[in-house]
């Protein structure tokens, strides 16, 4: 796997936490003050109950942090961790360790269940040239966060709005009215450093589109001879990428019809948060 990318900037999540800690704190836990004394120690090791791979350490650091405790990372984000393996170390005051557990863990659980299902689709399309690349298909709020989790899982970042990138799709062609006008428009008045990529559904709207100055076509909900059969055609002009209806189960056979880029919603919308757990361990050798 290639290195993972720097986290992304903390004012891209640290509202997130903030949010998190005063949605489940309020003004405080009133177990662990009914129970522990304030100097109660605490310590407990972060562990991985299934094969997952790591992301969110720097915002479970935030979250313990936050509330007075020490997190210690014993894996990097973007590592491969097997069942009974620890992801990170935390020491302080049990109180505060208690406080921080369940928002520290469903921001790991979730980052890493996008990074586990993107190491998934890279793995199964390891011998073609396709790269998976994500969509703008994210939790609103969340999307560096889970855009970053896919590059911890290795896979690619298509645009992260609407902003970064032109994609005319099939409602901007239903509006204009022809793939070959559409592209031509964002031609004229794009800015000129963007790409322009087109969602075509056939054949000929891909011809169309390349005949009009296209630069990547997205090859939307069509099946892999068809793909197939639009590569050939285009024979590397410009790169392809395929969407819509990508799974486990068929993304092998999308990646061999020629395309270079596979995106997938489900690596963010869909994926299962992996089981973490906070394992008290007063006598820890760590």
């Amino acid at each position: 796997m290639e290195p993972i990318p720097p986290q992304p900037p903390r004012s891209t999540w640290l509202a997130l936490v903030e949010a998190a800690l005063r949605e489940d704190l309020g003004p405080g836990d009133v177990t662990s003050q009914a129970l522990l004394s304030p100097e109660h120690p605490g310590r407990a090791q972060v562990e991985a109950r299934e094969p997952l791979v790591l992301c969110g350490t720097d915002v479970a650091r935030e979250v313990f942090v936050r509330c007075g405790a020490d997190f210690e990372p014993l894996a990097a984000d973007g590592d491969a961790l097997e069942p009974g393996s620890f992801a990170a170390l935390v020491v302080g005051r049990a109180r505060d360790l208690l406080a921080a557990e369940r928002v520290a863990l469903n921001f790991l659980q979730h980052l890493s269940g996008v990074a586990t299902l993107t190491r998934r689709y890279v793995e199964a399309v390891a011998s073609s040239r396709a790269q998976i690349v994500d969509t703008r298909k994210t939790t609103p709020g969340w999307r560096a966060l889970e855009k970053y989790a896919v590059r911890c899982g290795g896979g690619k970042n298509h645009r992260m709005g609407l902003f970064d990138g032109v994609l005319i799709k099939d409602n901007h062609v239903a509006a204009i009215g022809s793939v070959a006008d559409a592209v031509k428009r964002a031609r004229e008045s794009a800015p000129a450093s963007l790409r322009i990529q087109v969602e075509v559904e056939s054949l000929e709207q891909a011809l169309a589109a390349l005949e009009a100055g296209a630069e990547l076509l997205l090859l939307d909900n069509l099946p892999p001879v068809e793909m197939r059969r639009i590569a050939e055609r285009i024979a590397g002009r410009v790169p392809l990428e395929a969407s819509g209806g990508i799974t486990l189960e068929n993304v092998a056979a999308v990646a061999a019809s020629g395309v270079d880029r596979i995106s997938i919603g489900a690596l963010t919308h869909s994926a299962p948060a992996v089981d973490l757990a906070l394992e008290w361990n007063a006598d820890s050798p760590i």
